[in-house]
């Protein structure tokens, strides 16, 4: 065992040497050479330290985070503190005449459809309007980013659950509540008319848009309307019920509720028009 410890540190000693010469570009002494074994002579030289390339460790990829959550059944929430960091980054422009009026109508839409579902749940018990009521929530919220950052007067704040300051939207309001509480099939078709109305407006507000945080935001809710529109309907159709369109053209309308339920957007930093009923 001594001789082999002896034997180790001589090798070990030799080894040192003979990287040092190497490194110093000088010959070995020939004492030096005969006391390294053969096969630590035949070994590679590693290159010295200051010719060795140093490489920087690679950055960890983006992460890829959706700008909505999609569940099984459908139900499509906006993921807010991602889409306020997406809108951020992106250049805030003037807002048109058009533009305006079109965000204080979506922030009080979306509440109508979170107010009409929670008071559908309410009174029938259905898990659908529980659900779905909870991503309307995340829907107006989205809504409300865009008012916050061009400093817009929240319509939201000063009203109840079922109020709002648009006639239009009350009217509407009364007029789904009254049928909805009608009998539980009569609610899921309530639920089929607001996705129909809410795709319909944004659609309409989509054409009097080029900013694009507000291209953003409204082409997401457009995904998670036609998110909840296909699952209300496959309520309907479990009942054997099937619903004619009520406000978008019925070729669109089966176009919708017949293909793939659509992921949120998530591909990095920014934003892109997605295909209707395409998964990403």
């Amino acid at each position: 065992m001594i001789l082999s410890l002896d034997f180790m540190k001589k090798t070990q000693l030799a080894f040192l040497l003979l990287l040092t010469c190497f490194a110093a570009g000088c010959s070995m002494p020939e004492n030096i050479s005969k006391n390294v074994p053969p096969a630590i002579q035949d070994r590679p030289i590693p290159s010295p330290p200051s010719e060795q390339i140093l490489q920087k460790p690679s950055s960890s990829p983006e992460k890829n985070i959706p700008l909505m959550d999609v569940d099984n059944e459908g139900t499509s929430s906006i993921n807010n503190n991602e889409l306020s960091q997406r809108v951020s980054e992106l250049k805030q422009e003037d807002l048109s005449d058009a533009e305006k009026e079109g965000l204080l109508f979506m922030r009080e839409e979306e509440k109508l459809a979170h107010d009409i579902y929670v008071a559908l749940y309410e009174k029938w018990g259905q898990k659908s309007f529980n659900n779905i009521s909870k991503s309307e929530q995340t829907h107006t919220d989205a809504v409300r980013v865009l008012l916050s950052r061009y400093g817009l007067q929240d319509p939201n704040t000063s009203t109840a659950a079922g109020e709002f300051k648009n006639e239009e939207l009350q009217n509407l309001y009364n007029q789904l509540i009254e049928q909805g509480m009608k009998s539980p099939e009569d609610a899921f078709k309530v639920g089929v008319t607001v996705e129909e109305v809410d795709i319909v407006d944004l659609q309409k507000y989509l054409k009097d848009v080029d900013n694009k945080d507000i291209t953003l935001v409204y082409e997401n809710l457009l995904r998670g309307s036609r998110n909840h529109l296909r699952a209300f309907t496959r309520n309907l159709k479990r009942q054997n019920i099937f619903f004619t369109a009520g406000y978008l053209p019925q070729e669109e309308y089966d176009s919708i509720v017949n293909s793939e339920t659509e992921k949120g957007e998530g591909h990095g930093r920014g934003n892109g028009r997605k295909g209707q009923g395409k998964n990403e």
